[in-house]
């Protein structure tokens, strides 16, 4: 218990000193309250929108890179021959970035809720969602860390992932305004699917099925095979 103490203080402060860290708290943020001017009519878009993109950041950004640039530099490899296991990295890191998922939402609510005056959502069916879309997102962070060479190319392949997803989950324009075979398409999506069911959570309406089921089977399915492709070294 002492080393994975000594190894989540560690982490811990090399995730606070990491630029990327920040990027992933403070954009969604800045959106938020850049138009936050119109939040009383439309916070029943704008906040699912920054909330989607706060764990979406986190999760195809962020954790690849920082996974994909251990294994770059040996550190997994070099885990492996001592008291701390890779896997025990690989866990701290998922409940690090967990958390900071956690600290970009409760700021963008708090801002959003506190100061910008959203209506509040209810707390089962947003930590629902929260959780579900938080496993799907993350999932492919991790099958990206997975097949990613390096941390520059793990980095690239999360940024150009995260704009196609981004519009076609209606995180980057309306839905209503995109062709409708690809807002089908982006309700299959995880980033979409997530989006989906923030919307209903702050609408007060009743939980779709089909986007937290999408959100569940990327979950498992997409980290089974990120689990059969990692590679240590």
């Amino acid at each position: 218990m002492k080393i994975l103490a000594k190894l989540t203080t560690v982490e811990t402060k090399l995730l606070v000193r990491e630029p990327g860290a920040v990027f992933a708290l403070l954009l969604p943020l800045f959106i938020l309250v850049a138009f936050g001017g119109a939040i009383e009519e439309g916070d029943t878009v704008l906040l699912p929108i920054a909330v989607t993109m706060a764990i979406s950041l986190v999760g195809l950004y962020l954790l690849p890179t920082t996974l994909a640039t251990y294994r770059e530099r040996g550190v997994l490899r070099r885990l492996s021959v001592t008291p701390v296991r890779p896997g025990n990295l690989l866990t701290v890191q998922l409940l690090l970035q967990l958390v900071l998922s956690v600290l970009g939402v409760t700021l963008l609510l708090v801002v959003g809720i506190g100061f910008l005056g959203a209506h509040g959502p209810g707390a089962l069916r947003f930590l629902t969602a929260f959780a579900l879309g938080t496993a799907a997102m993350f999932s492919v962070g991790l099958l990206i860390a997975a097949l990613a060479s390096n941390g520059r190319s793990a980095n690239g392949f999360g940024v150009l992932l995260f704009f196609p997803l981004a519009y076609l989950g209606g995180v980057m324009q309306p839905v209503d305004r995109m062709p409708d075979i690809l807002a089908l398409i982006g309700e299959y999506t995880p980033m979409g699917a997530l989006r989906q069911s923030l919307d209903d959570v702050w609408s007060g309406g009743v939980l779709a099925l089909s986007p937290l089921v999408t959100m569940a089977v990327y979950a498992v399915v997409v980290s089974l095979v990120a689990a059969r492709s990692f590679r240590w070294e």
